[in-house]
């Protein structure tokens, strides 16, 4: 059954981290897996789930190849939005905003913190390129093995993280008879104090 609403934070990040604290202790395999929405030059929608690696009062940070799709997608229109779907809890979260590249000294620090494969990976994979064969990733997975063999693994100049800055972000709390609860917070730029709004479900 799906839990009783609770009522609205005065702030929408201290919300949000209470709802995640609870979908992490949850049995949730993946509490961190949101969707990223991202638009192209000719105006085509683009979907797919990545992971949350961070969250503070500045927005929600991710980590991506910046040569892939949604990093050139990104880096021409920074305007997307992200949903987290906790169905356990049988609650929603919506995130609307403006992504922004990270610094290099947080890149870095989260960079050094993955683990030795997935490091060598990340120069491995020309992330969203057409792939000839499987043969052909594991011979790039080689070399860049050989060469960082014996010293750190430095991160890609191509590889960093996105902070998505929200304007928008809309909790949902599942209700009986489909009469669910939903409140938004709104501000017109990142800088301005956000407005809460109850919403018709």
């Amino acid at each position: 059954m799906p839990q009783q609403a609770v009522l609205p934070f005065d702030d929408p990040f201290e919300w949000f981290d209470a709802w995640f604290d609870q979908a992490r202790q949850s049995t949730m395999i993946e509490p961190t897996a949101m969707s990223l929405a991202t638009v192209d030059a000719d105006g085509q929608p683009s979907l797919r789930i990545v992971l949350l690696k961070g969250v503070d009062r500045k927005g929600f940070v991710f980590y991506t190849n910046l040569q892939s799709r949604k990093g050139r997608e990104l880096l021409v229109e920074p305007r997307c939005a992200l949903t987290f779907f906790w169905p356990q809890l049988g609650r929603q979260v919506r995130v609307e905003g403006v992504a922004q590249a990270v610094e290099d000294a947080e890149a870095d620090a989260y960079f050094a913190s993955r683990s030795r494969e997935s490091q060598l990976g990340a120069w491995a994979s020309q992330q969203s390129r057409e792939l000839a064969s499987r043969a052909a990733l594991e011979a790039a997975l080689a070399e860049v093995t050989a060469r960082f063999e014996g010293q750190p693994v430095t991160r890609p100049p191509h590889w960093s993280g996105m902070r998505v800055v929200p304007t928008r972000i809309e909790f949902w709390q599942a209700g009986d008879a489909r009469l669910h609860d939903r409140w938004e917070f709104v501000r017109g730029e990142p800088e301005m104090p956000f407005e809460c709004h109850r919403l018709f479900p």
